[in-house]
């Protein structure tokens, strides 16, 4: 049984007829009625009384066309469902991100949703650590990192370049200075992040290297907690400046120059690397690219192919 024979059958049966069901369908009488025939000998039952000309349904028939009339009107929601995906009037975009990398991408959904209001968008927050699985794992299309997966399943873009940021509160002592050195942030308190992370540990190692103690007496579970804390007094940060934006732009928080740690950091935006991406993630690709256009520096969209590592085989 197929879709053909169903609409035939249908033909038949609206248009009270073999005759006027085969000109519906622009197809011979014997054509329609072999169809019919052959759609009898798979249900094993008879579909019209043959006694009647206008088409009278037997019960097997009548019971068919509710089923047909379903099966049918199926197909047209399927076939304007894939339209509307196609021209992106529906669809879904999922993506993976952190406290901090989802503050790259309110801009860009900002952009997206303005394009494209009926494609709905889900963020999942998750560890970074955990974001390269969940792509892998198709639970989610794309996910923002502020590391690059050595992993040739994923695709990796350039999309952002931040710094690292020490901060303190505007009565700070250190307020009033432009620049001090690595080795005067010796007595400061520092208040952590309890996640441990790659720039956490380049912080520690640079510290270590100037022979400078790092105090972090305090460990708090978010940024934006963290900002707060140092605003009211308890201590100093060193942040990601993409996060502080606002705070130092009213005043909360003030910037303080560190030589000794200007620390660059670039956002990837990640896909699976042989996947096909879905209609809605091609649009959100073309959003990103438009944004690293029209702004420039710091936004980006650029791909860099991972360095060659040398076999363990090879011969030095």
């Amino acid at each position: 049984m197929d879709l053909y024979q169903l609409e035939t059958f249908l033909a038949v049966v609206e248009e009270k007829g073999f005759s006027r069901g085969a000109a519906r369908m622009r197809r011979t009488q014997p054509a329609i009625s072999h169809a019919i025939r052959k759609l009898e000998e798979e249900i094993g039952e008879p579909l019209f009384e043959r006694s009647s000309r206008d088409g009278t349904l037997t019960a097997s028939g009548k019971l068919l066309r509710g089923y047909a009339e379903r099966l049918l009107r199926l197909r047209t929601e399927t076939v304007t469902a894939l339209e509307e995906l196609r021209s992106l009037e529906r669809g879904r975009l999922t993506l993976a991100a952190n406290e901090y990398t989802c503050l790259w991408l309110l801009p860009v959904l900002d952009a997206f949703r303005r394009d494209y209001p009926h494609i709905g968008v889900t963020v999942q927050r998750s560890l970074a650590s955990q974001i390269p699985d969940q792509l892998l794992e198709r639970a989610v299309e794309f996910g923002i990192l502020s590391f690059r997966p050595e992993d040739a399943r994923l695709h990796a873009i350039a999309v952002y370049t931040d710094s690292v940021t020490f901060v303190v509160d505007p009565k700070h002592p250190l307020a009033k200075q432009k620049q001090v050195s690595i080795r005067e942030l010796g007595a400061q308190t520092f208040i952590a992040h309890t996640v441990a992370s790659p720039l956490r540990q380049r912080v520690i190692e640079t510290f270590a290297r100037h022979q400078t103690p790092l105090n972090m007496a305090v460990e708090l579970p978010s940024l934006e907690a963290i900002k707060r804390f140092v605003a009211r007094g308890n201590g100093v940060a060193l942040v990601p400046g993409l996060t502080v934006q606002p705070e130092l732009a009213r005043g909360e928080l003030v910037q303080v120059a560190v030589p000794e740690l200007k620390i660059a950091r670039r956002l990837w935006l990640v896909h699976r690397a042989r996947a096909t991406s879905s209609h809605a993630g091609l649009a959100f690709l073309a959003i990103v690219r438009a944004l690293a256009s029209s702004h420039g520096h710091p936004f980006a969209f650029r791909t860099e192919q991972l360095p060659i590592r040398p076999s363990r085989s090879s011969k030095h």
